[in-house]
């Protein structure tokens, strides 16, 4: 420990939960935004997500510009969620009782909470096999357990440790994966393998669907890391270094999967993370690179497991008004669900990419609507004024159900579904379109064209922020 404390402080669990972070608690800088999002996002699971886009179909090239469009619209869309942490101090979930009433949030919850226990057990399954190459064991249900513990530890902590991880995870993956480019253009004729296949707009949609949804589905919970930062801060540079952090992370990521999978096929779509450790080379060299991937894998699942908790706690308590638990409480419900992705982890580590790929394709559906609601009212509607007591009160402004918007909502994902491009089903307009699918754009725009004259008559935002009383923040921004 430091003589001022500061590991015991980083090391001591988080005090907040599903409450308001008031300003004597506040700290930090937007960059460390940029550095959490963009360690998040250097990590094996996104290089899997970007091997897709070539695993379908796609030539690589066309693969890398399709990931690069989704990656930048659906950054844009989680950057605006994040932007909205430092004025509310609040997890993001727990603003979305202001679109959908105290209760009727908990529609989006239940498919949030599904959402982080599919990340957390697929990337575990990845993250499990780098753990027994560290350790030399060939159980995988072991890699996973342990990987399972490391979690949970760094989730229990909370914020300013997650943080930390996610610097140490950028400066490793930086480190790490840049050795392993150069390996792999010294090891193979990349040129020969680029640009081979003719455009194909169906699997050229789908690249741009997988780099959106990819970061899309960060929207849910995205506020919960810069919901810590001064209420002061400016919401276009926490924008920004969200942003960048998380685009630039996940381009490089994919855009390395997209050009191995198209070298390498099935040499590294059978075995993701021994590809990664026979192309560093040296014995010891690989060991380094198995501990980049558990340290970027770690980053992200924390995310999940933190979260997941953030989001099983807003479900509860809508129904019972409170606004804090106790910290064995939070404890529990963090090992509660770090034990069940860790189960789901070892059942479903069979026939990985297709699940994931379906997986990542289908969570699409359901949170499109929800963004899109959610950024209207914040910012067209309320006008970024809530009334932050009333998120707690049934009884209040917000009210239990908000019936036009759980309408909106369900409306949204059902447009949706003549244009899915789903393995178990494929609707009719995809099939005249050849197969593609472009139902998150559909989920984005018609949710938003039906939500915002009906919530432009029927919201009914305060004049100016509202803070709870006893944390003496008062409405305007400091």
């Amino acid at each position: 420990m430091t003589h001022d404390g500061t590991s015991e402080v980083l090391l001591t669990p988080e005090r907040r939960t599903i409450d308001v972070v008031p300003d004597s608690e506040r700290h930090g800088t937007p960059r460390s935004q940029f550095t959490l999002w963009f360690g998040a996002n250097m990590q094996i699971t996104a290089i899997v997500d970007g091997a897709l886009a070539v695993v379908f179909g796609a030539d690589a090239l066309w693969a890398i510009v399709g990931l690069f469009i989704g990656n930048i619209f659906g950054g844009a869309v989680m950057a605006l969620h994040s932007a909205q942490g430092p004025r509310m101090g609040l997890p993001q979930m727990i603003s979305s009782r202001a679109q959908f009433g105290v209760k009727g949030a908990v529609v989006p919850l239940v498919l949030v909470v599904l959402m982080y226990l599919g990340f957390a057990a697929t990337g575990t399954v990845l993250a499990g096999q780098a753990v027994n190459k560290v350790l030399g064991i060939d159980n995988a249900a072991v890699g996973i357990v342990i990987f399972g513990l490391l979690t949970a530890f760094v989730a229990v902590t909370g914020y300013k440790l997650i943080h930390v991880v996610g610097r140490i995870a950028t400066v490793v993956g930086v480190i790490g994966f840049t050795y392993l480019a150069i390996r792999f253009f010294l090891d193979y004729h990349v040129a020969e393998y680029v640009g081979v296949i003719d455009f194909d707009v169906v699997t050229f949609l789908l690249a741009i669907s997988l780099g959106a949804g990819w970061q899309l589905t960060f929207g849910p919970y995205v506020a919960d890391y810069s919901r810590y930062l001064p209420r002061e801060t400016s919401e276009r540079t926490t924008f920004w270094s969200t942003f960048l952090g998380s685009v630039i992370g996940s381009q490089w990521s994919m855009t390395f999967g997209a050009l191995v999978a198209a070298v390498a096929g099935d040499a590294f779509l059978g075995n993701q993370v021994g590809f990664m450790g026979d192309l560093a080379g040296p014995a010891i060299i690989a060991f380094l690179i198995y501990l980049v991937i558990v340290v970027g894998k770690l980053t992200i699942n924390v995310l999940n497991a933190y979260g997941g908790f953030m989001s099983i706690l807003t479900t509860v308590t809508a129904f019972d008004g409170r606004s804090q638990i106790s910290t064995t409480a939070r404890t529990l419900y963090i090992l509660g669900f770090t034990i069940v992705s860790m189960f789901i982890a070892i059942a479903a580590s069979a026939d990985f990419l297709d699940n994931f790929k379906n997986f990542v394709l289908m969570l699409l559906m359901v949170f499109t609507p929800w963004s899109a609601i959610n950024l209207i009212d914040y910012y067209l509607i309320s006008k970024e004024r809530v009334d932050i007591p009333a998120l707690y009160d049934a009884g209040g402004r917000y009210g239990a159900w908000n019936i036009p918007a759980l309408i909106c909502y369900g409306l949204g994902v059902l447009a949706q579904i003549p244009f899915l491009a789903q393995k178990l089903y494929t609707g009719p307009i995809t099939e005249m379109l050849g197969g593609a699918d472009i139902s998150w754009i559909v989920g984005i725009v018609f949710t938003g064209a039906i939500y915002y004259p009906i919530a432009k008559r029927t919201n009914n935002p305060p004049a100016t922020m509202i803070y709870p009383a006893h944390t003496g923040m008062v409405g305007s921004r400091v």
